[in-house]
């Protein structure tokens, strides 16, 4: 029984010390190797095949297992693309937020801030939010302002904007992909039956 116990103790440890060498956890990193950019880290794990594809974790898991990467996903690109006329404060796909900077037009003092939050990776009205917030400043005085929700309709115009701009994207997705099928699966067969 204890040569059993032991057995079973010695294969769990080797599994466990096999995983993590795998993981590269007993390989120490050079600070000096490693690229301090951010983007330049990410293009070298890509280089080396450390970069990790979410999409199939999941499933069979009882959940969707559906975490798509933000260029794959069709909100968040027309979201980008529909805010480039502002400064973007946060981005964060992780948590499904992205916040502007305050804009205002040439010789306003007035200003606003827009914030888009992702409810679904699918594209439906009831998958963002998009709120509005203005700030107004008093006798052109920045340290005497007022923020406020806007209540007038460049939330739901925005909203609208990102929806058509996710549809035409995967729209045009779709039509990639089906050339693409097309092209590489042709119909041999191209007899057509009589009505």
């Amino acid at each position: 029984m204890n040569l059993s116990k032991f057995f079973k103790n010695t294969v769990l440890i080797l599994m466990i010390s096999i995983f993590l060498n795998q993981c590269n956890f007993w390989r120490p990193v050079d600070a000096r190797k490693v690229p301090t950019n951010a983007k330049a880290r990410v293009q070298k794990n890509i280089e080396e095949g450390k970069s990790v594809k979410l999409s199939n974790l999941g499933k069979g898991l009882g959940g969707s297992g559906n975490f798509e990467f933000a260029t794959s996903n069709e909100m968040w690109r027309a979201t980008i693309d529909i805010l480039d006329f502002v400064p973007l404060t946060s981005a964060d796909y992780g948590g499904g937020v992205v916040i502007t900077d305050w804009y205002s037009s040439e010789g306003s003092t007035d200003s606003l801030k827009i914030m888009v939050q992702f409810l679904s990776n699918e594209i439906r009205a009831d998958g963002i939010k998009v709120v509005v917030y203005n700030k107004v400043c008093k006798d052109g005085n920045t340290l005497n302002c007022q923020t406020e929700i806007n209540q007038s309709t460049v939330g739901q115009e925005l909203k609208l904007a990102i929806l058509r701009r996710a549809s035409s994207i995967k729209n045009k997705e779709l039509k990639v992909k089906t050339d693409q099928y097309k092209k590489e699966n042709p119909i041999t067969n191209k007899k057509v039956r009589p009505n």
